[in-house]
């Protein structure tokens, strides 16, 4: 017999409860953040005016190239192809690195291990990691990260040093790519299989593993210099060795971009205040917002940001606005989806129809996998866009070391908005409306609807594109904020 039927009343009973007990943990650790920026003299990271660029250093840069990559089909060949090309050096920094990786899978596989020692030959390889986890608690740990150093640079002139200088219970999240100071990738992609396999095309077939949805850009002009002053000053910071001066680049296009960042205070000797640019950067654009949000993220628990968020569903700057969010049906750490922030603004929309929250799943007649959102990319209005490492909880936004790229150019932002419509909508490019909201509501919104439908009576799904399923507006109210300001990874 099931205890549904008993269980029920009570959760109505203590709901009341439950979102007061959330809503003073938030509050809680709203004031903490709070506390902390305003004694290290960067509270203007947690209230900034509307609109515009993050305070930075380092400020936008005019005159850049910048090319999306969606997916690690797309990906993963194209970062293969570009190291191929260094002449000098080339340097990454990652989450974690699987060296059995395979970037290359159409003809001869190109293994990470192999290409990097191959390049080692002739020029300067590091490779900078986080050290792991220094208790049992999370993955990967630091015996794990150690002997996967020992395999990485066996019998190679591969360089790679373990970054252990993180805030308790946190990491070293960003994902960078810097190839002769002359082309740079930022973005969520991590060149390893742990987790997941980050290799899956924009197609997303059933592969009997979890699918994975990813992105990353290539940036070139003098962005670059930004990102490799940073791994410089990383690099300094835990191996004590002066990496040679970065070298300024050229202008090599039209679009101005600025690198934003979060470094903790206290982490590295060079930046003791910090920098939660990030944080800066997300808080105006989604403070501007006039017609669309459009988020995909792994993660979406941050009090600062839901406060925002939820101002904009609970009072829409106009009729049309719309806020979609893609999010994992389930993430990589906890039970539930969204801790209880989807159920808050689910409240604040009213039926209104201005919220829209979905996931993805492979399908293959009656099978269906779920596809692991893990891309962190938002655009606001078809005029902002920021992709990289961070995901929207406490560890991106303050304790973790993430990078992300910015852009305000118009047709970047639609361009990438509608290529990302395309794929989740199965459809031609031509076929996605220009019109977000007509997109939103014409397709999204049935579409996801009748996928849930069908997931929900246990039939075959038609579609990849799913209502996020288990949202509801008792959703984990209070143990929500706990749990992902602990856990969430």
């Amino acid at each position: 017999m099931s205890i549904e039927p008993i269980t029920r009343p009570l959760k109505r009973v203590f709901f009341p409860a439950e979102c007061w007990v959330g809503e003073q943990i938030s509050q809680q650790i709203c004031r903490h953040h709070e506390r902390r920026l305003r004694r290290i003299g960067r509270a203007d990271a947690l209230s900034p005016p509307a609109g515009g660029w993050a305070a930075g250093p380092p400020p936008p840069r005019e005159g850049n190239a910048i090319k999306i990559l969606i997916d690690g089909e797309e990906a993963l060949p194209v970062i293969a192809d570009e190291l191929r090309t260094a002449r000098s050096h080339v340097h990454l920094t990652g989450w974690h690195f699987s060296p059995d990786f395979a970037l290359k899978r159409e003809g001869e596989l190109v293994i990470l291990r192999m290409l990097l020692a191959e390049l080692a030959e002739r020029v300067d390889v590091r490779v900078l990691v986080w050290a792991g986890a220094p208790l049992p608690l999370f993955r990967p740990s630091r015996r794990e990260v150690r002997s996967m150093r020992e395999e990485l640079v066996r019998h190679t002139k591969i360089q790679c040093a373990l970054d252990a200088k993180e805030r308790p219970m946190h990491c070293h999240h960003e994902k960078t790519i810097v190839i002769d100071d002359r082309v740079a990738f930022v973005g969520g992609i991590d060149l390893t299989s742990a987790s997941g396999d980050r290799y899956d095309s924009n197609a997303h077939p059933a592969r009997a593993s979890l699918g994975w949805h990813d992105a990353c850009a290539r940036l070139e002009g003098p962005v670059v210099a930004d990102v490799a002053e940073h791994f410089r000053m990383r690099w300094h910071e835990v191996t004590d060795e002066t990496v040679a001066p970065v070298l300024p680049q050229e202008h090599a296009g039209d679009t101005e971009l600025q690198i934003v960042r979060t470094v903790p205070e206290h982490v590295y000797a060079a930046a003791p205040e910090g920098d939660f640019t990030i944080l800066e950067s997300y808080l105006r654009a989604l403070k501007a917002a006039e017609r669309l949000i459009y988020i995909e993220n792994q993660f979406l628990w941050s009090p600062e940001v839901e406060a925002v968020l939820h101002d904009k569903i609970a009072n829409p700057p106009r009729a049309d606005f719309r806020m979609v969010l893609l999010l994992p049906s389930k993430p990589s750490s906890g039970a539930d989806d969204t801790r209880g922030v989807l159920g808050h603004l689910i409240e604040a929309d009213e039926d209104r129809g201005h919220l829209l929250a979905c996931t993805l799943y492979a399908r293959s007649g009656n099978l269906r996998e779920p596809v692991y959102i893990h891309a962190k990319v938002t655009i606001v209005d078809d005029e902002w866009l920021t992709l990289g490492s961070a995901n929207l909880n406490e560890h991106s936004l303050f304790n973790d070391t993430e990078m992300n790229v910015v852009s305000h150019d118009h047709e970047l932002a639609l361009e990438t908005r509608r290529r990302l419509f395309a794929e989740h909508l199965e459809l031609p490019l031509d076929d996605v409306p220009v019109d977000s909201t007509r997109a939103i509501d014409e397709l999204w919104r049935p579409i996801s609807k009748e996928q849930l439908e069908l997931r929900t009576a246990g039939m075959p799904l038609t579609h990849r594109l799913v209502r996020l399923p288990h949202v509801s507006r008792r959703s984990s109210r209070a143990l929500g904020p706990i749990t992902g300001l602990l856990v969430d990874g």
